[in-house]
């Protein structure tokens, strides 16, 4: 408990002395003495600098020494995987992107093990160094049946056993979590979430999601599925029952492939939601028309959210919820038709990396966890 103390804050404010970190701690100074040589024997604190020019002996300062061991995280996307190796501070140092071009949930683990090894190798580490991982995948893992649930814009992905073969792939602890959820815990430590107790990030993209943070803490319900808002009702809908069924009427006709279905019916030859938003961007009436249609279903989704969790912010995710500068008037112009509650909604700054940032700050709370259990075990 002491070494923890003490590494918590070496991680928070950096370099200090025994000194001084027996002053902010309330531990004496021997304590700090005897914690601090653990710690440095272990590697994970090291002697980084010293204090002289002033009465009395030099003083030594101490760092937590942030390349001891690393974490990974993974953001598994219909289109793209991602996966970062970080330092114990969440820095950076290995990072690959590429195509999710799998047929079959083997060839998908195959394939995260591939961009692992690829930001391992960038990061001139092996295996050894990775203390946790944790993956994040559209879904609700259920660690009874070891199912991913409501994963439909995965498919064939979450059988039986995906926690043992993600494990085995990825040779360290694991945890697999709803990708959202680690966006919103990812907005909250670098992004518009920041310093926030309350706040919403609503993901549209491909699926539409929403991670809650409460009291500064992620909020997932007791089953995991709080924010799976792809399933509130719509009151109109221009997809089939059985997509609605399987993505949830909001998703269905809110989500990328609504766009993109709304657009078709406009007239329009395009293939994706971004080049529905670069159209309409370039001024295209058309195009315009279908964003100004989309802008206001968000701003009743928006409403709906506002109304049960009140935030201190909505934080607009994915692919369509960045384009805040399309949207912004139509879902605003909404908001106000709706009633009187007007909360505030900004643009996610993270851009593809939020889902990488929340896994890597939930790999290291609980790296620390597995790291003690192995040094004193």
């Amino acid at each position: 408990m002491n070494e923890r103390r003490l590494l918590d804050r070496l991680l928070e404010h950096g370099p200090a002395s025994r000194a001084d970190l027996a002053k902010v701690t309330g531990l004496s100074k021997p304590t700090v003495s005897a914690a601090l040589a653990g710690l440095e024997e272990s590697g994970l604190v090291r002697l980084v600098g010293e204090v002289s020019g002033r009465p009395g002996p030099v003083t030594s300062l101490y760092d937590m020494n942030a390349g001891a061991l690393h974490v990974a995280g993974v953001d598994i996307g219909r289109d793209r995987i991602r996966v970062a190796v970080a330092d114990l501070r969440g820095r950076f140092v290995g990072r690959r992107d590429g195509r999710n071009d799998a047929r079959t949930e083997d060839d998908l683990v195959r394939r995260v093990r591939e961009l692992a090894q690829a930001a391992l190798a960038e990061a001139g580490l092996d295996w050894s160094s990775i203390a946790y991982a944790v993956v994040g995948s559209p879904g609700v893992y259920d660690q009874e049946t070891g199912r991913l649930n409501l994963a439909s814009n995965l498919p064939d992905w979450g059988g039986p056993g995906l926690w043992d073969r993600l494990r085995v792939a990825l040779r360290t602890e694991l945890a697999i979590e709803n990708d959202i959820n680690l966006a919103a815990l990812g907005e909250h430590a670098h992004g518009e979430g920041k310093g926030r107790s309350h706040f919403a990030l609503v993901s549209i993209g491909t699926g539409v999601g929403m991670g809650i943070v409460v009291n500064g803490e992620l909020y997932s319900g007791a089953r995991g599925a709080a924010g799976e808002v792809s399933y509130l009702p719509v009151a109109e809908g221009t997809a089939s029952g059985r997509e609605e069924l399987e993505h949830g009427p909001t998703e269905a006709v809110t989500g990328a492939l609504g766009v993109v279905r709304a657009a078709r019916a406009a007239g329009l030859c395009l293939r994706s939601a971004k080049e529905v938003f670069g159209a309409a961007a370039a001024g295209n009436p058309a195009a315009l028309a279908v964003v100004e249609a989309e802008g206001r279903r968000i701003g009743s989704l928006i409403v709906a959210v506002a109304s049960v969790l009140d935030p201190e912010v909505v934080v607009l995710a994915g692919g369509v919820g960045r384009n805040l500068d399309l949207l912004g008037d139509s879902i605003s112009s909404r908001i106000a038709e709706l009633g009187p509650l007007r909360p505030t909604v900004v643009a996610s700054t993270l851009g593809d990396s939020g889902v990488l940032l929340g896994a890597v700050v939930r790999a290291l709370s609980r790296s620390w966890d597995v790291i003690f259990a192995a040094r004193h075990g």
